[in-house]
C-alpha cells in the first residue's frame, strides 16, 4: 500500500532540505516494520483519479476487464466502485479478489458490509485458508442494469496471493489492473504488474521514485504518475481507513464520527501506465538569471547555481526553480516527477549516495553523488531539456 513517508509541507517548496534534516515519517515505518498492509482507500479518492482519466479518455474502459486483486469486497471501496459504475463504463468484466490470510488478521468495518456472505457457499473452515473471487460480468442477453448487487462470489483454490498461478491467470484474462497493494511487497507488486504488459493504476508512496526497481521504468517511460501524486486537496493529503489496533500517533490522525481510525498521508499517491492530460503539460518556466533575479526561495535569489562534488549537474532544490535556457544536465527533487512532461525533459539518472542505474559502478567509486559542498542532498532526479 504504502512505503515509508516524509512528512511534510508539500505545496511549493517540494521536498528539499527538511526531507534530508529527517521529517518525521514513524507511523509507516512502524507499519513497515510490522508488516501491516491494511490502509483502506477512500471511495472519493478512488472516484476522483478514475474519472481524470475518464476525461481523457471516455471509453477507456469500454468493453475491457478490470481485475482487483488485492481488494475484499467485504470492505473494498475498489470493489464498490467499480461495481457501481460497471454499466456507465461500459465494462465487459469486474474481478475482485482477495487475500485470505490478511482477510481473517485484519477483517475490520471499515465499511458498511456490502455482501451477505451466510450462503451454501459459506464455509468458516475454507474462509481461513482460501481467498475469495468476486465477479460481474454483462448479461449474455445484455438485458437489466448491471450493478453491484449483481456480483457473484466463490472462494479460490488458493489463498489468493497475487503471487499465485491462480491470480496469475487472472492477471493475464485482464485489461486493467487496479489497486491499493501491500505497501511491504510494493517493489514486487510493481514488477508482477510489468510482466503482465497491462495497464495498471496503484498507489504508493513517492519515495518508491527512488527504488532501483522503479526508476528504471520511469527513466523508459514504462511507469508515471497518476494525476493526484503528493497533494493535498482540501488541505489534506490522501486519508486512509486503518485497523482498530493500528496506533495513531502524529499530526495527521483522527477517530471520525463512526470510531473510525484514519491516518493521512503525506507525498502519496497512484503510479499508473494510462495516459492522462495532466502528463503532457509542460512545465512554465523562467531563465537561469531571472531565477536568480525573481525567485522566492532564499537558497536560489541572488545565488549562483552549484554543481554537485563528484556529478557533473547542477542542483535544483525547487521544481520552479529548473532554468528555461539551461542545457546541461540538472539534478531535480524527486517531487518534480509530478509535473514531468517527457516532451520538455528527457530522464537521464537518478542519484542519491550513488547512481540508481549504474548502482555497482558507483558504489565502488565510494562517492556520494548527491552531495553539494560536502553536504549530502536528498536523492536528485537527473534531466535534461529536449
Amino acid at each position: 500500500m504504502i512505503m515509508t513517508v516524509l512528512k511534510e509541507e508539500i505545496e511549493n517548496i517540494e521536498y528539499e532540505e527538511k526531507e534530508r534534516a529527517g521529517a518525521s515519517n514513524r507511523g509507516l515505518r512502524n507499519a513497515d516494520r510490522n508488516q501491516n498492509d491494511e490502509f483502506y482507500t477512500q471511495f472519493s479518492d478512488i472516484q476522483a483519479e478514475i474519472n481524470a482519466y475518464l476525461e481523457f479518455n471516455p471509453t477507456l474502459f469500454k468493453d475491457k476487464i478490470v481485475l482487483l486483486p488485492c481488494d475484499d469486497p467485504e470492505w473494498s471501496n475498489f470493489t464498490k466502485f467499480f461495481a457501481q459504475n460497471f454499466e456507465r463504463f461500459g465494462l465487459k468484466k469486474l474481478i475482485s479478489t482477495s487475500y485470505a490470510t490478511n482477510s481473517k488478521k485484519y477483517k475490520t468495518p471499515v465499511q458498511l458490509s456490502l455482501f451477505e456472505l451466510e450462503d451454501e457457499r459459506y464455509n468458516p473452515e475454507k474462509s481461513d485458508i482460501c481467498g475469495k473471487i468476486f465477479m460481474l460480468q454483462r448479461n449474455k442477453d445484455s438485458s437489466g442494469k448491471i450493478d453491484i448487487n449483481d456480483l457473484e462470489w466463490d472462494y479460490l483454490d488458493g489463498d489468493g496471493d497475487f503471487r499465485s498461478d491462480e491470480i496469475k491467470k487472472l492477471r493475464d484474462e485482464a485489461d486493467f489492473i487496479i489497486t491499493n497493494p501491500p505497501f511491504s511487497l510494493f517493489r514486487e507488486f510493481v514488477s508482477w504488474l510489468i510482466e503482465s504488459k497491462k495497464q495498471f493504476l496503484i498507489i504508493g508512496n513517492v519515495n518508491a521514485i527512488s527504488y532501483k526497481e522503479v526508476f528504471p521504468l520511469i527513466k523508459d517511460n514504462l511507469l508515471w504518475p497518476g494525476c493526484r501524486f503528493n497533494s493535498r486537496v482540501n488541505g489534506k493529503n490522501m486519508t486512509f481507513l486503518v485497523p482498530p489496533d493500528y496506533p495513531l500517533t502524529g499530526g495527521e490522525t483522527y477517530t471520525d464520527e463512526q470510531g473510525r481510525k484514519l491516518i493521512s498521508v503525506a507525498g502519496t499517491g497512484w503510479y499508473t501506465n494510462i495516459e492522462h492530460g495532466r502528463r503532457h503539460q509542460p512545465l512554465p518556466l523562467m531563465s537561469m538569471s531571472d531565477n536568480i533575479k525573481f525567485s522566492k526561495h532564499k537558497d536560489i535569489k541572488g545565488k549562483e547555481y552549484k554543481k554537485f562534488d563528484n556529478y557533473d549537474a547542477i542542483n535544483i532544490p525547487f521544481t520552479d526553480a529548473i532554468p528555461n535556457d539551461y542545457d546541461g544536465l540538472m539534478g531535480v527533487p524527486i517531487t518534480f516527477l509530478s509535473k514531468y512532461c517527457p516532451e520538455q525533459f528527457e530522464i537521464i539518472d537518478g542519484i542519491g549516495r550513488y547512481s540508481v542505474l549504474n548502482n555497482e559502478e558507483t558504489k565502488k567509486e565510494g562517492k556520494y553523488l548527491s552531495m553539494v559542498n560536502g553536504k549530502p542532498q536528498y536523492f536528485r532526479i537527473i534531466i535534461r531539456r529536449k
